[in-house]
């Protein structure tokens, strides 16, 4: 979503790199170029107008000026800036004391409040919560049904006592109001602790549909009401936000198809104007596409600077743990990596999602974004499918992997027999990496670690390579012997031949009266 905006402020800070001192000139360029990147990612005009204010102030300060990397303090500065207009600090959903806590939903229609609301009762679910949905958009056709069968997809309970209308041409019914105050009382009674209301979106900002939103606010009491907006709409985010913030006075923002490729800065602009942090954010398509909003997090996305939290608790959430310690252990007693391990790893960072997005929230994922792009996702069905192609004892033992073999498994995957050879020739790499860490050597080629092309570990390389050279011996076993026994009888005839005594190779016994020593040394000498 913000790739083009990130692009352009990492093309602007590269200007500042090597830099010992920022002049007044290099500053008003960097907030100018700054200023016209917000302003093409479709940022509110005075939203952009306090940001690079408040950034010309503080670089022209003592912060920047003083500092020992002033381009560093820039982006540190920007960085700042950029969590404070999104919002400062995560916010969560405030529980109820008293449960059920009810959330409202509330937004223009196609925004994706039927999909969110599978979303969010996923996500819920997942933090030990049992949540109900309610079905009260009785206007859009078929709305209903499609909140049941995200209800159905997400193994979440669904109250909807009126089916909603059936087509565009059918008059709504039923009472979204009466349907919302049934579904709390519903809650209640089946002991649910969160109620997820789903209301009618409006094409625009309808009079009447804006007051049914605030009659079902004031029937139900919620706790949250979230404002569910695309975040591809445009200029046009900030005056729909205003719009129902004095229309439905939402507590919190839903950001909606931040997958997608549109510049997306009207996004950042809706936290500053109105005074209502961004809560959650819908990532793609699949129920699981959703995470808290943080906006430290997303401003260092922004800025090309990765964001590893995030990572970590994909990880922690999909990863198996006994499978972790099976591969721990084993990378501790420096067991061969093999090809089931191989592929058990594959499968776990497939649990975790999109390879494309995880790379993207990478540190740098800027520079290697083509690439990123064209990753096909379906290679790690391709690597799946070559390893199943495989016996037991083939997995175990790639070295028995001969040309009818890799033939046969080519077939067996649907590929060619040279994605085979590179998927073994990758696997030989890694399990060579493998065996070295656990070795203690270190990780090959990287500076300040022991092992290859690490720093300070060649000449010790060398030097260990040099002394442990040994000559070539025969390919046949009975000569290879043979040599054996004639090199361990010179060694004895060496050991037999050396002078015994002295460490310099001198004779045992001497005559201490014969060297000038001092008076009474002799007793030193043992005689």
């Amino acid at each position: 979503m913000f790739n083009s905006l990130s692009d352009r402020l990492t093309a602007t800070f590269k200007n500042l790199r090597g830099k010992g001192r920022l002049s007044e000139a290099d500053i008003d360029a960097t907030v100018r170029e700054i200023r016209r990147a917000l302003l093409d990612a479709d940022v509110a005009v005075s939203v952009v107008r306090a940001f690079t204010a408040s950034i010309k102030e503080r670089a022209l300060g003592l912060e920047v000026s003083q500092a020992l990397n002033p381009g560093q303090q820039i982006v540190k500065i920007v960085n700042e800036e950029l969590v404070g207009i999104l919002g400062g600090e995560t916010r969560r959903i405030r529980l109820a004391k008293n449960p059920p806590t009810v959330i409202m939903l509330a937004g223009l229609q196609g925004a994706g409040k039927t999909t969110l609301a599978g979303k969010l009762s996923t996500w819920l679910k997942g933090q030990g919560h049992s949540p109900l949905l309610v079905a009260c958009d009785l206007q859009r056709p078929n709305a209903v049904r499609q909140l049941q069968v995200n209800g159905e997809r997400a193994g979440v309970p669904v109250f909807a006592p009126h089916p909603g209308v059936s087509s565009e041409f059918e008059a709504a019914t039923g009472d979204p109001v009466a349907v919302a105050r049934q579904g709390v009382a519903e809650a209640r009674a089946r002991l649910h602790d969160v109620v997820i209301v789903d209301t009618a979106g409006r094409l625009g900002v309808d009079a009447e549909l804006m007051q049914q939103a605030a009659d079902i606010r004031a029937a139900i009491s919620p706790d949250e009401v979230l404002f569910v907006i695309d975040a591809m709409i445009g200029q046009d985010a900030v005056t729909t936000a205003l719009a129902f913030s004095e229309g439905v006075d939402f507590t919190g923002v839903v950001l909606t198809k931040l997958d997608g490729d549109a510049r997306g800065g009207a996004a950042l602009s809706v936290a500053s104007v109105t005074g209502k942090p961004v809560m959650f954010a819908s990532t793609g398509e699949g129920l699981k596409d959703f995470e808290l909003f943080h906006p430290d997090r997303m401003a260092s996305r922004i800025l090309d600077m990765g964001d590893i939290l995030t990572l970590i608790e994909q990880a922690e959430k999909s990863w198996d743990k006994d499978e972790a310690a099976r591969m721990a252990k084993k990378f501790a007693d420096q067991e061969d990596f093999t090809l089931d391990d191989f592929l058990a790893q594959m499968q776990q960072i497939r649990n975790m999602g999109s390879m494309k997005k995880m790379l993207m929230m990478m540190p740098g994922a800027a520079n290697m974004r083509e690439a990123l792009e064209n990753f096909d996702e379906r290679e790690i069905d391709r690597v799946e499918a070559i390893v199943r192609s495989m016996t037991p004892h083939e997995r175990v033992a790639p070295k028995i992997l001969n040309g009818s073999r890799r033939a046969r498994i080519a077939r067996g995957s649907g590929v060619h027999v040279s994605e085979v050879n590179g998927l073994l020739e990758r696997f030989a790499q890694a399990q060579k990496m493998m065996k070295k860490m656990a070795s203690g050597g270190g990780v090959p080629g990287m500076p300040g670690m022991a092992g290859p092309g690490g720093f300070g570990g060649a000449r010790k390389n060398k030097a260990v390579a040099a002394k442990g050279k040994k000559k070539p011996r025969s390919g046949n076993p009975a000569k290879a012997a043979q040599e054996a026994r004639e090199a361990e009888e010179r060694r004895v005839a060496a050991r037999s031949a050396a002078p015994s005594g002295a460490a310099f190779g001198g004779q045992q016994d001497f005559d201490p009266s014969a060297m000038n020593l001092p008076k009474g040394f002799e007793k030193f000498l043992g005689k």
